[in-house]
């Protein structure tokens, strides 16, 4: 047989509806599908223009901000850098707290940047240590410190991190640096208040709770952000924030061409979660994730597999990240696919990938556009697959998820 029919052969759907249970790109509703399924539009006048100041409004109410959003084309690592470029020149110091892969990212971005990165690492399986957050803002006389940035949910270790918390550290120390959230893995699934809990800049991205492909980035700030700005002495004509945000003419939002088809994903998706509310998009993801919980909790009952974050309290209602034995990770997921058509996460930031512990982790995504049926469905979907492979694990998995589902866990 050849590459060719190797790969043919592989590539064969299964029969039915697969589940794509991966932290995003998230499920897309069919919705959003139908609305995207369009020929290109005119981007000089008609509907798709006309749509663009209410998208505006309706994405700042998902935020929780009466401030401002510049959008971009691109993921979230454009968000992290169009972020950066608009409030740091080459020489500021910023003050990264890491609980993940993704805190590092972010620092990493600036880096790139030029900027002098301070990382305080709080490992894989914990929040920030706030007491320790406050003593290095006391340290900072001469407020060289000019932003403290923080993943709200890190995708890869799917701890919650508080926010607000850190908003008050910063005022407990009359400390003015910017505070600067990434929302990639939270926004639309977590309760976020950027304006109550003093977000100053906030980053996002489509592909998510958004529901809406890959492809389109979001950074919110607010006036003492945008003041930032204009201090600074040049930014990327294409990262400056501030001819999106204050668009006066149709192709100023997108810095060009806009990302038509996206745009009517994006209007569909923000009129699915205001006719549900925010506030019970916030309710549904968290009982989603608790009948998460309480199966894997019963699985860890017997076994190797262990939840990254222990405490109730911290785990995100988007993201479950998990521990096996390796490889046992690795031989559940291929299973799952392969017999179910059911894709979970890969272990991501938890090993490097040619050490063989890799094959020792999985997340599972449960974010976006998901319901009971669906959760049942991958929690099934991995009980079988733990039977099939043999991998010890606790009974009573899937009564116990039931139960919450059903309001009484």
């Amino acid at each position: 047989m050849t590459a060719a029919n190797t790969m043919t052969t592989q590539a064969k759907p299964a029969p039915g509806r697969s589940y794509l249970a991966i932290p995003g790109p998230s499920v897309i509703p069919e919705a959003v599908l139908s609305a995207m399924h369009r020929p290109a539009p005119n981007i000089y006048e008609g509907e798709l223009v006309d749509m663009m100041p209410g998208l505006v409004a309706d994405l700042k109410r998902v935020a929780r901000t009466k401030h401002h959003v510049a959008m971009y084309i691109s993921n979230g690592h454009g968000a992290w850098e169009a972020a950066l470029s608009n409030v740091l020149a080459p020489g500021d110091r910023v003050l990264v707290l890491a609980t993940g892969r993704f805190g590092h990212g972010w620092g990493e971005m600036a880096t790139g940047l030029g900027a002098e990165v301070e990382v305080l690492d709080f490992g894989r399986s914990g929040t920030i240590d706030l007491d320790q957050v406050n003593a290095r803002l006391q340290a900072d006389y001469a407020h060289q410190i000019k932003a403290v940035m923080a993943v709200h949910v890190d995708t890869s270790s799917s701890v919650r991190n508080d926010i607000a918390a850190l908003r008050d550290v910063l005022k407990a120390q009359d400390h003015p640096a910017l505070l600067m959230a990434d929302c990639i893995a939270s926004l639309g699934c977590e309760r976020f208040e950027m304006d109550d809990w003093g977000v100053d800049v906030m980053v996002t991205g489509s592909q998510k709770g958004l529901m809406v492909p890959p492809g389109m980035a979001f950074v919110f700030f607010n006036d003492r952000a945008e003041e930032v700005r204009e201090r600074l002495p040049r930014v990327s004509r294409y990262w400056d924030w501030r001819t999106r945000a204050h668009a006066t003419e149709f192709y100023q939002y997108h810095g060009g061409t806009a990302p038509t088809h996206h745009l009517y994903g994006l209007r569909t998706a923000l009129d699915m979660i205001h006719e549900e509310g925010i506030e019970q998009v916030w309710r549904r993801h968290t009982t989603l994730a608790r009948a998460v919980w309480a199966a894997c909790e019963a699985w860890e009952a017997e076994g190797s597999l262990r939840l990254n974050i222990e405490d109730r309290d911290l785990r995100s209602h988007a993201v479950t990240a998990l521990r096996l034995q390796s490889p046992h990770a690795t031989e559940l997921r291929n299973w799952v696919q392969e017999n179910l058509g059911l894709t979970l996460g890969i272990g991501l930031g938890m090993a490097a990938p040619g050490e063989p512990a890799w094959h020792g982790f999985f997340r599972l995504g449960h974010m976006g556009h998901v319901n009971g049926h669906m959760i049942m469905g991958m929690l099934g979907g991995i009980e079988a697959g733990l039977s099939a492979l043999k991998i010890d694990h606790g009974p009573g998995a899937l009564e116990a998820a039931a139960r919450v589902i059903g309001g009484e866990g």
